[in-house]
């Protein structure tokens, strides 16, 4: 449009449109008179009523529209028709349009006032479904609100994070970009940048969008613009080609074929008013006679704009005037069915659809408000004067289906939203060509309004989807972590911290695994943590388990000696009784290591520790009954002496009984009030589980442990008393080197248990058990072995009977 500069002294000039006219509007122009022509021609629809129309061009300026609102509000004609054969005129029931945004907004300002119903084909932008402001205002296209959230989800789907924006700085390009945002920002997408320009712009604006475009680290552009701004910011970036872009459109230019040129481009995809046929359509607009465009000042004007000609009055009127012009007449041979344009293609009629179906919306309403049906047919008043309020009552109720689209409005104005998902894929030839690859409709349910059913291509003609991320995805076992100062899309990937995982790419943190499980190398998933036991096929196992059977073997071999020499002076000196009652504990002693190993149980909690303390006590009262038996035999051997009356066979056997029975309390209490159980320690390693067995109540296992060191040190304290008496062979002296093994073993282990971990705390009460009883086995009857088997000449009673030399 011509701009005017107003210097407040003199009339501004009236507005003028300049360039030269869009083929396009000429064809919704015509399609809206096919459709009015059509309705004219019904017997169903207004039958007898002949709707008119005046069309205007806006030249896509809001001062134009203005103008042209305030035309239709003050009425067509100076005059009123009074005749019979038409109502009153120069009334406006309704308006088809804008194209544009602002345009509509300012015309629904306006003619609102009035009740004047609007009906745009084109106009998206959310704003005018607030029916607060624009309460007039009803569309057959879908608002942008719900191309934002399509656009949103499709980026989403192919994974792309990190885009830039790019918009037309104005209600469409502002408002759509808002709402874009909003729901790219739920999508939890990042937007490198987003920039505004206008056509109306110098130069310099568009220059500095798109180098922005060119540094950017953004693969996908995201471009919710109009197609004038797009046409100018891609002929921009054409003079420096920036580095291949992946273009998201909104509709507005990405079904435009006259953007197709940019074949850098290629690959851009993008969501569409679903294309459309309309019967006759294409016959009405090649329908074109010398009269039909000499009688239209907008087909004349189409007419030499596509052929390049004058026509005769125009040229006429320029020669009367004296103006020079070196354009040639036209002669009659143009053919309009040969012109290809805009115009002449009715391939697709996108836009064209949704123009037709607003004059056949409104056509509706009055139909509703003048019409009414009785019986099978359709009687329509004449003569009676409408008001425009009345049309915008009816419109809002509006609901049929012409030519297999449904038309209706929501109690916004708004139509169902449903889009084409169009992909710019070049052909065989090399051309890029506009195909049809999914589709989104907004009445389906969610989960099944978005769906592709071809193939797309990419930028450069790639077939694998192009990445656009701030950072790559975080694989299991990493968690993200936000960069500072940078939007949530930026982030670095820390492996997860020790016992934690995740289990889902990107997680936002890591959480702990079950208390028995434990996170895999990878962090990624929870296995169960192994469970440790001291068992028979690891080496130690075996290694403790065979010197068990060979200590219970020697003990065993050692009372058969005993037996095989009972009668020899060495085993009756000894007393043989308690002697083979100690061999018998001992064995016992031994075996009852090999409870200690194996996987716990609740029998074998109990018994490894009860027959421990049991037969750990039997052996130290019949080394305690040994010891006193040495200290009896010495007293005896004093004159007047009958102390062995005191403590004959008899009483040593009351004597281990008792001791041994004290323990069998002892143990019997434990394990009623609070026995040892099986339990899995989790608390000493982190990485695995130490079946063990729990004590239950530790005063019960220090009484039993403190049972037999008490019987120890009473049997220690008599033999060091014993060791010097002498006989040849004092049994006290290797009863007292016995015991000094003994409590020193026993003295260790407890600091060495209790710093043992997991099954080593089983290894190391199995070695003190293995170790006393092979201590007392080796102090005490080795000697004696030895001197039956290898000194028999020492195995008399003279020898036994010496003293030995003080």
């Amino acid at each position: 449009m011509h701009t005017v500069k107003h210097n407040y002294n003199t009339m501004p000039e009236p507005l003028r449109c300049t360039g030269s006219i869009d083929s396009y509007e000429v064809q919704f122009s015509c399609a809206m008179i096919f459709a009015i022509e059509e309705i004219n021609n019904s017997t169903e629809l207004l039958p007898g009523i002949k709707l008119g129309y005046h069309i205007y061009d806006s030249c896509g300026s809001v001062p134009v529209a203005v103008h042209v609102a305030f035309q239709l509000s003050n009425g067509l004609d100076p005059l009123f028709y009074t005749g019979d054969n038409c109502s009153k005129s120069g009334m406006v029931m309704a308006v088809v349009g804008e194209s544009g945004s602002s345009s509509s907004i300012s015309i629904s300002c306006i003619i609102g006032l009035f009740n004047i119903p609007q009906v745009s084909h084109l106009s998206t932008c959310a704003c005018l479904s607030n029916k607060q402001q624009y309460p007039n205002f009803f569309r057959t296209v879908p608002s942008d609100q719900f191309q934002a959230e399509a656009l949103a989800k499709l980026v989403k789907h192919f994974g792309w994070t990190w885009i830039g924006a790019v918009r037309s700085d104005s209600d469409y390009g502002n408002n759509g970009m808002v709402s874009f945002l909003d729901a790219a920002r739920k999508e939890e997408i990042c937007v490198e940048y987003s920039e505004s320009f206008h056509r109306t712009n110098p130069r310099s604006r568009i220059q500095r969008v798109a180098d922005v475009v060119r540094r950017s680290t953004a693969m996908v552009v995201v471009a919710f613009a109009a197609f004038e701004d797009v046409i100018l910011l891609l002929e921009e970036l054409l003079l420096e080609p920036s580095p291949p872009r992946q273009w998201i459109g909104s509709e507005s230019w990405v079904t435009d074929t006259d953007l197709l040129k940019f074949s850098f481009c290629a690959g851009a995809i993008g969501f569409g008013i679903q294309k459309s046929v309309i019967p006759g359509l294409r016959d009405f607009l090649l329908d074109l006679s010398p009269s039909k465009v000499d009688a239209s000042p907008v087909l004349t004007e189409f007419w030499e704009d596509a052929f390049n000609c004058r026509l005769a009055k125009i040229h006429i009127s320029l020669c009367v005037s004296g103006a020079a012009t070196d354009e040639r007449l036209c002669d009659g041979t143009e053919d309009i069915k040969t012109l290809q344009s805009p115009y002449t293609d009715t391939s697709q009629l996108r836009v064209t659809n949704m123009v037709y179906k607003a004059v056949y919306a409104i056509a509706h309403a009055i139909h509703k408000v003048v019409c009414q049906q009785t019986n099978s047919t359709t009687q329509c008043d004449t003569f009676s004067r409408i008001e425009s309020k009345e049309v915008l009552t009816q419109l809002k109720k509006v609901n049929f289906s012409r030519n297999g689209y449904d038309v209706s409005f929501d109690a916004n104005g708004d139509p169902v939203a449903r889009y084409e998902l169009v992909n710019w894929q070049k052909s065989e030839s090399g051309s890029i060509e506009i195909v049809t690859v999914g589709h989104y409709d907004e009445s389906l349910p969610v989960g099944q309004k978005f769906r592709i059913n071809r193939n797309l291509t990419w930028v450069d003609g790639g077939t694998q989807v192009p990445a656009s991320v701030c950072s790559n995805s975080c694989p299991q076992g990493t968690r993200k972590v936000l960069q500072k100062g940078k939007p949530i899309c930026c982030y670095d990937c820390i492996p997860c911290p020790e016992g934690e995982i995740s289990n889902a790419t990107d997680s936002s943190d890591c959480f702990p695994c079950p208390k028995e499980f434990w996170p895999n190398a990878e962090r990624d998933s929870c296995l169960p943590k192994p469970v440790e036991f001291l068992s028979y096929n690891e080496v130690l196992g075996i290694i403790l388990a065979a010197f068990s059977v060979g200590g219970a073997c020697l003990a065993i071999i050692t009372a058969a000696v005993f037996y095989r020499h009972r009668t020899s002076p060495i085993v009756r000196a000894n007393n043989s009784e308690l002697s083979f009652l100690l061999l018998f504990s001992l064995t016992l002693c031994f075996l009852c290591s090999l409870t200690f190993i194996g996987a716990p149980s609740e029998w074998s909690c109990k018994l490894r520790h009860t027959a421990f303390g049991i037969t750990f006590v039997l052996c130290m009262s019949c080394v305690l009954g040994k010891t006193i038996v040495v200290l009896m035999a010495f007293r005896a051997t004093l004159p007047g002496s009958n102390v062995m009356k005191w403590f004959g066979p008899l009483q040593q056997r009351m004597t281990v009984l008792s001791f041994t029975f004290i323990q069998v309390l002892i143990c019997t209490f434990w394990i009623v009030l609070s026995p040892p159980f099986p339990m899995k320690n989790l608390t000493i390693y982190k990485k695995r589980i130490i079946l063990e067995c729990a004590l239950g109540s530790a005063v019960g296992f220090w009484a039993v442990l403190g049972y037999i060191g008490l019987l120890a040190v009473f049997c220690f304290v008599l033999a060091v008393l014993a060791r010097k008496l002498p006989d040849n062979f004092n049994e006290a002296k290797l009863i007292t080197f016995s015991m000094l093994i003994f409590c020193a073993v026993w003295i260790t282990f407890i600091p060495a248990y209790l710093s043992s971990p997991g099954k080593f705390t089983v290894a190391v009460e199995i070695f003190a058990i293995l170790a006393s009883s092979f201590g007392l086995i080796l102090c005490i009857f080795a000697p004696k072995c030895f001197i039956i088997l290898f000194k028999p000449e020492k195995n008399t009673k003279k020898h036994l009977m010496n003293k030995i030399p003080s």
